[in-house]
């Protein structure tokens, strides 16, 4: 199976520098204040259901603006930035009745980001950038139930979840993604699904891209919303060999730190963190300045424990210029040699030995 170039100065990049990953794309295009109308134009003036809100669909519908939003982030210093693909597979698209736009707006999201990508790269030949392909939770959840009285009813299935993270893929593999990042995983059953989905594809095309994981901790517990502590997440998706793990959303970078660290001392690959700009307000807005998360996240990058930073939801370009800035100074952490050991997962880990 074949690797793309950018795999080999992906690596390069990494052992050179501290990767800085882009910032919220949601917050962005909500500065833009889009209507109703802006998100039907002129392809889905006559849909029939209200489509505001659904961001992905304007890789379709305005790519001028997803693809300045991604020249923002680039500007910023952004080395790697993330595709407007984060809820577009078909089990999210069935609220819009879009299900089968699922494959295109995969490909076109990819296009617009390599597009955005490869200008700057000729801009900067010394410093490569990178298309991540995200592949988002879905709006379901395979490990617990929706309904409170009933605990073992499920509204997806691991097979339902593979079908659709397995198209999603195999169209930001076509629209040019050098990664697949598997991001906001809040269950661990759902990104084993897409971890499975993502393998089908590399081998339905006959490629291999590197894979980003990234967990989200739900609240102060240390847990994702499946129950797991951040190392048994970890134990849970290793045998994927990505190319790196992490965290991002839900939390400010104040309180993501000790799970960061966990994360840092027991994987043997890279540690990416992308936090909130702080926690929301009463309003659900995001008040901390760029200065501020910046200040934050300097602290990891002088302590050797990440490898890849940058921003989640509230962030802005902004806020990443300040993050690049910030880290500039520091190596990116040494990845450990880890002993082998049997490592199992369930709620909790365990170590055999």
């Amino acid at each position: 199976m074949k690797t793309k170039p950018s795999a080999a100065a992906l690596e390069k990049a990494a052992t050179e520098r501290i990767l800085i990953i882009d910032g919220a794309m949601g917050t962005m295009i909500q500065k833009r204040k889009p209507t109703e109308e802006t998100y039907r134009g002129k392809r889905f003036k006559d849909w029939p259901m209200d489509v505001k809100g659904n961001n992905d669909l304007l890789v379709l519908t305005q790519p001028g603006m997803i693809r300045e939003i991604h020249g923002e982030y680039l500007e910023a210093g952004a080395d790697i930035i993330e595709t407007n693909t984060f809820n577009a597979q078909v089990i999210s698209m069935a609220d819009y009745g879009m299900e089968e736009l699922a494959y295109e707006m995969n490909v076109e999201a990819a296009k617009i980001a390599r597009q955005a990508a490869d200008k700057w790269m000729l801009k900067t030949p010394d410093k490569p950038r990178f298309v991540a392909g995200a592949v988002g939770p879905t709006n379901r959840t395979a490990s617990i139930s929706p309904k409170v009285n009933d605990p073992g009813f499920r509204n997806v299935d691991f097979d339902e979840l593979r079908a659709a993270y397995k198209e999603q893929v195999l169209g930001l593999i076509e629209g040019g993604a050098d990664i697949i990042l598997i991001e906001t995983i809040f269950d661990t059953l759902n990104a084993k699904a897409a971890g499975f989905a993502t393998l089908e594809a590399f081998e339905e095309k006959g490629v291999r891209l590197p894979i980003m994981l990234s967990g989200t901790i739900t609240d102060r517990s240390g847990r994702t919303l499946s129950g797991q502590t951040a190392e048994a997440f970890w134990y849970s998706l290793r045998h994927l060999k990505p190319f790196s793990v992490g965290l991002n959303c839900a939390l400010g970078a104040e309180l993501m730190r000790p799970y960061l660290a966990d994360l840092s001392h027991i994987a043997d690959v890279r540690i990416s963190a992308y936090p909130n700009a702080g926690l929301p307000n009463a309003m659900g807005e995001y008040d901390e300045t760029p200065h501020d998360m910046a200040c934050q996240i300097e602290p990891w990058a002088k302590d050797g424990i990440v490898n890849i930073v940058g921003g989640c939801c509230g962030s802005t370009p902004d806020h990443i210029r300040d993050v690049a800035e910030h880290v500039a100074k520091y190596k990116p952490r040494a990845i450990p040699k880890i002993e082998p050991k049997m490592r199992l997962s369930g709620l909790e880990p365990f170590v055999a030995g």
